[in-house]
């Protein structure tokens, strides 16, 4: 049987560090998803970069080098908008299964496919606007269906880099008057989002 698992990250790094990780014990990077948040163009490149093959899947590829993913997963992050979040680099199966909860308009109207995607492959939902809303504040989110007999491995490595309880993180936003991830909610601007890192990881840049 398949299990969905999450880890959230505040720092991309650590993200990055955890996909690596999840392929060297040889999940493959079908059942890995990665997203992230992009505002403020953090991860941008010029247009035709790299790019011989049409701005999706040129720039897709050049981007998944320039921020270290030289093979697997990593190597085919490309860009999206998602409604309430935006701009996000992203690569792997969840993207893929909210564009069709959405009716394939990825770009158009995916924020609640987002939340469904994750909802419907056995995240809580409480969980799933979480995660949504903490990559919209900034955050990425990695996302692995694996097989529960390898479902322990996987939690370890998930959590091995500083990853984020979606309890905590949950009560925090809620303390702040927030109750679920609006997909109609402007988008964080740069300046708010280093406000929000710096308010949960001091220590990270």
């Amino acid at each position: 049987m398949t299990r969905t698992l999450t880890g959230l990250y505040d720092s991309y790094a650590d993200a990055e560090a955890t996909v690596h990780d999840l392929e060297a014990v040889d999940i493959s990077h079908d059942d890995i998803s990665l997203l992230a948040s992009n505002a403020g163009e953090r991860y941008s490149l010029s247009e035709g970069e790299g790019n011989e093959a049409g701005p999706g899947a040129g720039t897709g590829a050049t981007l998944g080098a320039v921020l270290g993913g030289g093979a697997g997963l990593l190597a085919g992050l490309g860009m999206l908008a998602i409604p309430g979040i935006r701009p996000i680099v992203s690569a792997g199966w969840l993207v893929a299964t909210a564009a069709g909860a959405a009716g394939g308009a990825v770009v158009g109207g995916a924020g609640g496919g987002l939340i469904g995607a994750m909802i419907g492959n056995g995240v809580p939902e409480e969980h799933a606007h979480v995660y949504a809303e903490a990559v919209r504040r900034g955050g990425t989110l990695v996302t692995v269906r694996v097989e529960n007999g390898f479902a322990a491995t996987v939690e370890a490595i998930l959590q091995k880099h500083r990853s984020v309880d979606p309890d905590a993180r949950g009560r925090a936003y809620r303390e702040t008057g927030w109750s679920r991830f609006d997909e109609n909610a402007p988008a964080y601007t740069e300046e708010e989002l280093g406000r929000q890192r710096r308010l949960h990881t001091p220590t990270i840049l």
